[in-house]
């Protein structure tokens, strides 16, 4: 059945959450902070829970919220959220498309069929594209930005802030969040701001927000051996994605760079030029996977030392080989891995367990060692 008809069917307010990333991390966000404050509400959509199988439980909640694909949304055409969310957009996910600027237009029916009362909250770089794409946005809209300081809501040195006349002010502090990186700000930056829209206190909103921890595979800290943090983000099946985990993850003494990068998989389609500047400045080295492997040789090599790996396996032997205490071992692939796992949490949790064996290794050939703090 249709995004159309099942939206006609449900028997509350829709709160629909896109983008090319952090959908998922968001509509959590949402669902946590709306029931901490005794709103009954599900999320459903893209990789969880179908809508249709939701739709006759609708009568009994305040809010539905919807995580949807671009692929879900531009054969809408009735669809009308009462507040959409867009967080970002990368032109990565669509192979149909001729354009970024198309990519967007698949977007344009998040918002076409909102109206005045409605709401759009859109990540402010999403929205100059939207407009040079020609999209309208009829519903009143808030922006937020980890990185634009000209927002409704911002990042601030640490700080969520909101510059909305009618909200001044500190929101939240990140480090006092297990959320962390710029990209995370944005998703509870877009998460306050919905609380905002729906009336609630920001008191009622911060606890449940500092408290909410990402799910398996997103940034997530695997084990430090050694003074070596080995962080497993598999999710990361973009080079949007991957850039973020790159930003979010800890720096290096005086600037330098201290990640040991592993990416790779099914080639994309994608131009991998464009992440060599961060590469250069984060990367002490790439490890390489799959099928797209030559690819990314081919366009990362001017920005920092790039070596094939035959599995996933050899990648993480070999980056714990030439890692220091200080660095990063970071799996954020910026691809599908279809052509050597089942998704990406069985990359995931390969990744874990060999992260594990490294860390029994060393305590087995050292009892006494120390700075080995054994995996989860």
């Amino acid at each position: 059945m249709s995004l159309d008809s099942d939206l006609q069917r449900i028997k509350c307010l829709a709160l629909a959450v896109s983008g090319t990333n952090g959908k998922s991390t968001t509509a959590a966000l949402i669902e946590r902070m709306l029931r901490h404050n005794d709103r009954r509400t599900l999320v459903c959509g893209s990789q969880g829970r179908a809508l249709d199988s939701v739709v006759d439980r609708t009568g009994n909640l305040d809010f539905v919220i919807l995580r949807l694909e671009a692929e879900q949304i531009r054969t809408a055409t009735t669809f009308r959220p009462a507040v959409a969310v867009l967080l970002n957009l990368a032109h990565d996910r669509l192979e149909d498309v001729a354009s970024p600027d198309d990519y967007t237009r698949a977007y344009a029916p998040l918002f076409g069929n909102q109206q005045f009362f409605d709401w759009a909250i859109v990540q402010s770089m999403a929205l100059a594209k939207l407009k040079k794409a020609g999209v309208p946005l009829p519903a009143k809209t808030i922006t937020f930005s980890a990185t634009d300081s000209n927002a409704d809501l911002v990042l601030d040195r640490g700080l969520l802030v909101s510059r909305l006349p009618t909200w001044p002010g500190p929101l939240l502090d990140l480090d006092h969040c297990l959320l962390h990186g710029p990209h995370n700000a944005e998703n509870l930056l877009a998460t306050l701001a919905v609380g905002h829209v729906l009336r609630l206190a920001l008191e009622d909103m911060v606890d449940s927000l500092k408290t909410y921890r990402a799910g398996g595979h997103r940034c997530e800290l695997v084990a430090e051996i050694q003074g070596v943090q080995f962080i497993d983000d598999s999710k990361a099946c973009n080079l949007d994605a991957m850039e973020n985990a790159l930003r979010a993850v800890r720096g290096g003494a005086n600037g330098e760079p201290n990640v040991w990068l592993i990416a790779g998989g099914n080639d994309p389609g994608l131009d991998f030029h464009a992440a060599g500047p961060l590469l250069s400045r984060k990367v002490k080295g790439a490890f390489l996977l799959g099928k797209v492997g030559q690819k990314i040789r081919a366009a990362w090599s001017l920005f920092t030392p790039c070596m094939l790996a035959a599995s996933l396996l050899e990648a993480v032997a070999e980056a714990a080989r030439n890692a220091t205490s200080g660095d990063v071992i970071l799996l954020s692939p910026a691809c599908s891995g279809l052509d050597q796992f089942r998704n990406y949490q069985h990359r995931g949790e390969v990744f874990c367990e060999a992260v594990k064996s490294i860390g029994r290794g060393l305590v087995a050939s050292n009892p006494y060692m120390h700075g080995v703090s054994p995996p989860a």
